[in-house]
């Protein structure tokens, strides 16, 4: 598709798996979660304007009509500075001109730095949508993993990305309380996913990449307990309008639906798998397994 190499580990959302990737800083300013192994083997950096402008030109102008949609890489992208990050949107739509949507992660970190009115400028651009990591909206958890941020500062930065115009996909992250906190974390997630109401809302599992010293500082959750912890979220969650995704690679049950079209249904999937759980005592009681060690 085209002659540059990307900087390894590269990732990206599954709702971005047919976009053209642009990696427009290395790894993620805000690199301190002790949950997180995403970018561990990598220092932050801001690339230049002219290189991002260089991967462009790289690609065959035959090709340059098929790209529809772009994401830009890597962690937390959104921190690029204001002004160089109009440039890369205005060069987008120069080299793309079929371009639709551009994506990006942003951290609680990269939205503290835009204003509604910046924000506003960028999706003027076509960036418009944002992936946000909650992880919990468990104040307590938030501390112990070291996110830098209380749930209630987060809701308002992603508040600000809204009325900008902005839709945001938030995550969170099953089993991230371990078993100490999992109904507090549970709740207190449905609850700050209830009043944001985004477009979407997605959940995965903890799991080992680069994190050991903090998945020993936990009591693992058993596979029974990460449906139950499930359950409690999909029971309590209300928000207005909001797209429920539970199919990560690492996820136990993969669930599918719009709330509150789907809430009940949502709640009586997750209801008879803990059920169907029960009746195998052995796997109920096991951690999950599930790792990445690619990097």
């Amino acid at each position: 598709m085209n002659s540059f190499s990307y900087d390894y580990p590269l990732y990206r959302p599954p709702s971005e798996a047919h976009s053209q990737i642009f990696q427009v800083t290395l790894g993620c300013s805000q690199n301190h979660c002790t949950f997180c192994g995403m970018y561990k083997t990598k220092r932050f950096k801001v690339r230049a304007v002219a290189e991002v402008r260089a991967e462009m030109a790289s690609i065959p102008v035959a090709h340059r009509t098929r790209i529809q949609r772009v994401f830009l890489a890597d962690g937390d992208a959104l921190v690029y500075p204001q002004a160089g990050l109009l440039e890369i949107l205005d060069l987008l739509a120069e080299y793309f001109p079929n371009l639709t949507r551009v994506g990006i992660y942003a951290s609680p970190n990269s939205l503290q730095g835009k204003s509604v009115a910046e924000l506003g400028l960028l999706r003027e651009k076509k960036l418009r949508i944002l992936y946000f990591g909650l992880e919990s909206g468990d104040a307590q958890t938030l501390a112990t993993v070291g996110k830098g941020f209380t749930p209630g500062e987060m809701l308002a930065l992603c508040r600000r990305a809204q009325q900008a115009g902005m839709k945001l996909s938030v995550t969170a992250i099953l089993g991230l309380a371990g078993r100490e906190r999992s109904r507090e974390h549970a709740r207190a997630t449905a609850q700050w996913i209830t009043e944001l109401s985004p477009e979407y809302f997605s959940l995965l599992t903890m799991f080992h990449r680069h994190n050991d010293d903090f998945l020993r500082s936990l009591t693992l959750q058993s596979n029974g307990g990460i449906l139950e912890e499930t359950l409690e979220i999909v029971r309590h969650l209300n928000p207005r309008k909001t797209i429920l995704r539970s199919n990560h690679v690492s996820n136990i049950l993969n669930l599918a639906g719009s709330y509150p079209k789907d809430r009940e249904r949502l709640i009586a999937q997750a209801e008879r798998a803990l059920l169907l759980a029960k009746q195998h005592p052995a796997w109920f009681n096991d951690v999950p397994d599930y790792s990445e060690e690619g990097f």
